[in-house]
């Protein structure tokens, strides 16, 4: 008997000697020790997943995206959790797209910070500097944070490669309990990290990940020939998921307590509840809307926010090419939820709500906007005026259309647009003109719908300079 022969018979008597198995289907994820993946691991989910007679399996490969995607393009998973800006760079490294989004997990809204000395680096502004660091875990939201705030505040004098990447935030946190004060390092890092450094009441946030929206977002992605062959399974992995979710919705604190338990990074009742204020898990008709299949004018588009990351990683050079091609529809999938919605999908006996991720910023009065805290100048190319005058030029209106892009991301802010001056001729009628089109831009903002109350127009002291600066303010804290 040859060796395939011998193999083909020990299968068939291992087949007729073997008991009848509870499960239809055995699917394989991939994911990492991320609390956002909780809902993921818990024991109610692999029970919803049993009713339906899945057998679900979980790998946990310590968040390397490459060996992730490239099991998935190979068949060894058929799911896995992925941030969006991992997901293209590791595209774009494998130079294939073997897997699509068809659920957004989470997103990030303050559980990641950059963290820095509040004398050293009293905003953003105090980063542009030639001999500036970023410590940070190499292929994480870390990354992506300091990334995103390099794209949008204007740094220029900072090195090509400002960036000290460690394994991982306690080293990156050990980095930080051996650095002195007048060190150029911020670090950038995530919960529970964040806090503890807080506790040195000489450093302080500089932004984190509740200040903008769409960009560090965790996704649920599948082997595409496993969706082509088997999308009504995928459909009920994302019902059971999202009932899941719903049943959790008022008890996340103590599933990420028994989820870091599981995942040998135990927090705290404290710790778990600054995490799960700093998570934004996403619901059925989140997902809904986010997938463009409810209309929602309150919450970002999945396609909106793969084009917005895939940009941040060409401008920093994260990427050379751009994977998709230009076309970020093909990286989600979302006949499965409009599957789900046709059948009049819902996981609990009352609406699930949308959150919006807009803020509607209260109106301030002379002394609030004169006390705001300056966050740091947004990275806007020069706008064009007609010479001498306040009227906004063609290539000055696609500007401002761009920046209006930039501000709807950045809701949690007021824009203070600064007008300046020449010093050559007359000093009061050039301050005039400063202020003129610093009112000019502000106006157009808020005529394509930027809220009048996030802007104030203002003129500088002439300086010798003819720009209108947009710099980003805050409240006080």
């Amino acid at each position: 008997m040859g060796e395939e022969s011998a193999e083909r018979a020990k299968e068939q008597q291992l087949e007729q000697t073997s008991g009848t198995s509870q499960y239809e289907h055995f699917v394989d994820m991939a994911l990492d020790a991320f609390s956002g993946y909780a809902i993921l691991r818990s024991d109610e989910f692999r029970s919803e997943l049993q009713k339906q007679r899945i057998k679900l399996t979980w790998h946990d490969d310590q968040a390397d995206y490459r060996a992730r995607l490239q099991g998935l393009k190979s068949g060894k998973y058929d799911m896995a959790t992925f941030t969006i800006d991992a997901l293209i760079k590791a595209s774009a490294e494998l130079n294939d797209v073997p897997a699509v989004i068809v659920s957004i997990v989470d997103e990030t809204s303050g559980a990641d910070a950059i963290v820095g000395n509040k004398q050293t680096f009293p905003n953003v502004d105090a980063l542009n500097r030639p001999n500036v660091q970023f410590v940070l875990t190499s292929d994480s939201p870390s990354e992506t944070l300091a990334r995103v705030v390099i794209t949008n505040f204007q740094l220029n004098q900072i090195s090509a490669d400002p960036f000290q990447r460690t394994s991982g935030p306690a080293e990156t946190y050990k980095q930080y309990q051996n650095s002195n004060a007048a060190d150029p390092k911020v670090f950038v890092l995530w919960e529970p990290y964040v806090s503890r450094i807080l506790e040195n009441d000489n450093m302080h946030i500089l932004v984190d990940s509740s200040r903008f929206r769409g960009y560090i977002v965790d996704v649920l992605v599948v082997n595409r020939d496993f969706l082509a062959k088997n999308q009504s399974l995928v459909e009920s992995i994302l019902g059971s998921y999202y009932k899941t979710a719903y049943d959790y919705r008022d008890k996340m604190v103590s599933l990420v307590m028994a989820d870091s338990a599981k995942t040998g990074d135990k927090l705290s009742q404290s710790q778990a509840e600054t995490l799960v204020r700093g998570i934004r898990w996403k619901n059925t008709q989140e997902n809904f809307a986010h997938f463009g299949i409810h209309q929602s004018e309150s919450l970002q588009h999945v396609e909106d926010m793969i084009y917005n990351i895939t940009s941040v990683l060409k401008k920093t050079k994260a990427i050379q090419t751009d994977p998709l091609d230009g076309r970020a529809n093909r990286l989600y999938f979302d006949n499965a939820l409009k599957t789900l919605r046709d059948s009049d999908f819902h996981p609990g006996l009352s609406d699930e709500q949308i959150t919006s991720d807009q803020i509607q910023l209260p109106k301030l009065n002379d002394s609030e906007w004169n006390s705001l805290q300056e966050v740091g100048e947004l990275n806007v190319p020069q706008l064009v005026f007609a010479r001498g005058t306040a009227t906004l030029t063609d290539s000055s209106s696609f500007v401002l259309d761009e920046l209006v892009r930039t501000l709807r991301n950045w809701p949690r802010y007021y824009l203070m647009v600064k007008g300046n001056a020449s010093t050559r001729g007359n000093a009061a009628a050039n301050a005039k003109l400063a202020e003129a089109r610093a009112q000019a831009a502000a106006d157009y903002l808020i005529a394509k719908g930027v809220d009048k109350n996030r802007i104030r127009a203002e003129g500088g002291k002439p300086s010798g300079q003819t720009t209108v600066t947009f710099v980003l303010g805050e409240a006080p804290y």
